[in-house]
Formats: structure tokens, C-alpha cells, sequence
């Protein structure tokens, strides 16, 4: 029987994980069991190092699951169903209707469950509870890191990916935001122009003729790995929105702004805006690039 194995850890698991659940403990775990099943041979190996089990948006699951539809193994073999997903309800469709309608042996060696040996009391009572305990898991963990990170921004810690445009993450602590001398002195510019009653048009149109290289290709340019839904192509130049962008964030007075918005759900990865009094803000929490006079200022003209 041709047989395929997966394996996974997520980012959550790889710093506190034990040693049986590190990619090469499943591997070993796996493949003690296969030297006592002759009739299995492995002909694939996936691997998922990195990714949550709560979807199945894993480059390596997305290729077991098609070479199981696809014919190309009959067995899929994993250290245990957490491995395979955490989420009951698409763990389950794939166990009780997919697998079996394919005729798909699916074998998870720590909970001792092969499909074509399971009774019928381990796939009816099982096999849910064990996918429940593991989404349960799932929430659990997301509540964690979600109170982990709420408390880190009321003490003023920035938790972002990317630092805004003006900052950059100080090398001996990335939560603590320090002035970037180029980019801020752009940001100052900026204000300055306004203030001097030049459109946010103008201005953009002179940051190009300057040849100031946009907040997107700054990023670039420092080989961050930055990704936007604004830039539209390789080379982006500055824009009258960008401009204005700048001119209304709050931060650049030392403000530290965070919680702008949260996921829907633990499961999904689409986030819906929070009103301004959910937002986390910390006054004084990183060093201003402008007085809140002028950041006040420039938006009483905005307003006007």
C-alpha cells in the first residue's frame, strides 16, 4: 500500500515543544511504526513547519490531501490528528466523509486509530472528542496570545511586524521604536510643507521630483520583507494618499497606537476596524518626530 507522511509543528509549538513533537520526533515516531507494517511503503513525505493546525491553508496538507484524491497514495499517516488539523469540524469532513468515500486508510500512531481497523464505538466517540480537545486547544492558545499581546501594548511595547514609516525597531529590544534619521527627517518635511499650505499633491509630486524613494520603497530598499495592498507594482512612487496617510497618524507625537483592529474569529484570518476608544494608545511611548502642537495644527487645516 502506497502511503504518504505529514508531518507539522507551528511557530506556538516550536519553542516549548517536546522532542516528539519537533519534525524529526514525528518522523521517527512514524517510521518505528511503519518497520512494523510491511505492507506500507512510503513513497511521500509533506511537511508543514510553522503553520497552525486550526485551517487547512498549509502548503503541505493542500499536497497529502490532492495525492490522496488524486490515487497517488492509498495511506496517510500522521504522529497523531492534531498533527493532521485542530479544527473539528474540517478534521471530521475529511475523516468520516472524504477518506472513506476514496477509499483512503488515514493512520494516526499516538492516538491509536487506523481507519480500516477503527470499531464503530472509536469513530463515533473517538474520533470527535479527540478533534474537539484539539480546537479546544486552538482557542486556548489564540486567548493566550491574544491577552500576551494586549498587555504588551498597554505598556506601550509595539508588537507590529514592520515599524512605521519614520521608526525602526531598536536591535537590542524589537519592541521599542527608535527614530529612523532619513525617514523622520521626510516626515518633519512633510508637516512643514502642510503647514506652509502646500497640497498633499504638492507635496508628493515634489517627494518625487526629489527623488525620495516612497515608504514602500524605502522598505525595499532596507531588504524588509513589507507587503501592502496599496503598492500596485515594482517600483511605486509617493501618492497624495500616502502623503496624507502621514499626516494623520497620531504616532509620529509619541503616541503609541496599537489594536486598530482584530481578527473575527480564532479560525479566520479576515479582521474587521475597531472604533477609536478600543484602540490601545500609551501617550509618551516612543519619541516623538513632531510637537502634538503641529500634529493639531495640521489637522485643524485638514478640517478646514
Amino acid at each position: 500500500m502506497k502511503c504518504g507522511i505529514y508531518l507539522r509543528i507551528s511557530k506556538e509549538e516550536a519553542g516549548s515543544s517536546t522532542e516528539s513533537n519537533s519534525i524529526s520526533g514525528q518522523r521517527l515516531i512514524i517510521n518505528q511504526y511503519i518497520d512494523q507494517c510491511p505492507e506500507l511503503e512510503v513513497i511521500y513525505e509533506w511537511c508543514d513547519d510553522g503553520y497552525s493546525g486550526i485551517n487547512f491553508e498549509r502548503p503541505g496538507i493542500r499536497k497529502a490531501i490532492n495525492a490522496a484524491l488524486n490515487g497517488e497514495i492509498q495511506c496517510l499517516i500522521v504522529k497523531d490528528l492534531s498533527r493532521f488539523g485542530r479544527d473539528y469540524i474540517q478534521t471530521g469532513r475529511y475523516l468520516n466523509y472524504i477518506f472513506p468515500q476514496m477509499n483512503i486508510r488515514f493512520i494516526a500512531v499516538c492516538d491509536n486509530y487506523d481507519s480500516f481497523k477503527g470499531s464503530f464505538l472509536e469513530d463515533v466517540l473517538m474520533m470527535p472528542v479527540l478533534n474537539i480537545v484539539n480546537d479546544a486547544y486552538c482557542r486556548d492558545i489564540s486567548r493566550k496570545v491574544k491577552s500576551q499581546q494586549n498587555a504588551k501594548r498597554r505598556n506601550g511595547d509595539y508588537i507590529g511586524a514592520f515599524a512605521v514609516y519614520g521608526y525602526k525597531k531598536d536591535e537590542n529590544n524589537h519592541n521599542r521604536l527608535i527614530h529612523d534619521c532619513y525617514a523622520a527627517n521626510v516626515v518633519r518635511w512633510i508637516f512643514y510643507e502642510r503647514i506652509e499650505g502646500k497640497s498633499a499633491e504638492y507635496i508628493a509630486d515634489m517627494l518625487n521630483v526629489m527623488g525620495v524613494p516612497s515608504p514602500m520603497m524605502y522598505k525595499r530598499m532596507n531588504k524588509s520583507k513589507f507587503k501592502t495592498s496599496f503598492a500596485k507594482g515594482d517600483v511605486t512612487l509617493w501618492s497624495p494618499v500616502a502623503v496624507r496617510r502621514i499626516l494623520q497618524n497620531e504616532m509620529y507625537t509619541g503616541m503609541m497606537i496599537q489594536g486598530k483592529d482584530r481578527k473575527i474569529s480564532y479560525k479566520l484570518s479576515k479582521r474587521e476596524k475597531l472604533p477609536r476608544e478600543e484602540w490601545i494608545c500609551v501617550e509618551n511611548a516612543i519619541e516623538p518626530i513632531i510637537s502634538r502642537e503641529m500634529f493639531e495644527h495640521v489637522q485643524e487645516i485638514r478640517l478646514r
